[in-house]
């Protein structure tokens, strides 16, 4: 399962071809494409539904007013995120909402808007979707993307949409996972998308660079775990969904990270002592693409800008 998220993480689009143009009669020679991951969609009742693949998770509602998708994943899965949808509704595709500007889940964004849809997100995703800078949590240069992409309506603090009998409220969740986080509520339904401020069971990606820090993301399970029951279905950024219970393990887990680092930078380690020092193997289990070394890294660089 683990492996599935790393490749849900870095999957990009692949797929070259080779024509051999010596002889007319030669038969046009293709390099094998890098196999298009099938989206899985996992229903929640109410007319909601979560699809799995490649990238982050995608939270989809649908009504008699048509399709509210939460995130797009990537390009080259938009035909069959599209197919899903087909396959559930034949409701159009009405508007998509970006929960931050990580390509995995701002990918497709192009593709939605050819489908019909319009594009939301809070206004910092759109400024960082114009952006090149250097990433130090990705260890190279973030390249601004094409404007293609960006989304067309911003927000600064929240904004509801009325959808579907429900009302879709997107909260700013300031200096979390990066600096432009949402955190989507429906109401009545009682579900949640967190995007990327919820790996569940998984040690997250802190985008440093990009305003994030992992106190932010603490504080953002606390928001969250204060307006959820224990029947609240919730929708992490990558993982499979989850419970209350489920987002209060994570959040412990974090908030015992940060206190280990903490201890080792204040006692007066360096960030690569703290790396070698610092005990994680209780919590072996969070470990995937993002492994002990690195979520130790991102509560050093946090502290670091607290």
């Amino acid at each position: 399962m683990k492996q599935l998220f790393l490749v849900s993480y870095l999957l990009l689009a692949g797929c070259s071809q080779a024509a051999n143009q010596a002889e007319a009669a030669s038969q046009a020679a293709e390099k094998p494409a890098v196999p298009a991951s099938k989206i899985a969609s996992e229903p929640l009742g109410g007319g909601f539904h979560m699809l799995t693949g490649p990238g982050g998770n995608i939270g989809l509602s649908i009504g008699e007013d048509g399709v509210f998708m939460v995130d797009d994943k990537y390009a080259n899965v938009s035909e069959d995120i599209l197919a899903s949808i087909a396959g559930l509704t034949d409701q159009p595709l009405r508007y998509v909402l970006n929960t931050h500007y990580h390509g995995d889940h701002t990918g497709a964004n192009a593709q939605m808007k050819a489908a019909g849809a319009t594009i939301l997100a809070h206004d910092n995703v759109r400024k960082r979707m114009g952006m090149t800078f250097e990433n130090k949590t990705f260890g190279r240069t973030t390249e601004a993307t094409d404007p293609a992409l960006w989304p067309v309506l911003t927000f600064s603090d929240q904004a509801t949409l009325h959808f579907n009998g429900q009302a879709a409220t997107a909260y700013f969740q300031p200096g979390a996972h990066t600096d432009g986080d949402s955190i989507v509520i429906f109401t009545p339904a009682n579900v949640v998308h967190m995007g990327d401020t919820f790996f569940n069971g998984l040690f997250p990606v802190v985008d440093i660079s990009a305003g994030g820090t992992l106190q932010g993301m603490i504080a953002a399970h606390d928001w969250a775990l204060a307006r959820t029951d224990a029947n609240t279905r919730i929708i992490p950024g990558h993982g499979p969904m989850a419970t209350k219970a489920d987002l209060q393990k994570t959040r412990d887990a974090l908030a015992t990270v940060l206190d280990r680092v903490r201890t080792a930078r204040d006692s007066g380690m360096d960030i690569d002592t703290a790396v070698s020092s610092v005990d994680l193997t209780d919590y072996a289990s969070f470990s995937w693409f993002i492994d002990e070394a690195a979520v130790i890294k991102a509560a050093y660089w946090s502290l670091e800008v607290e």
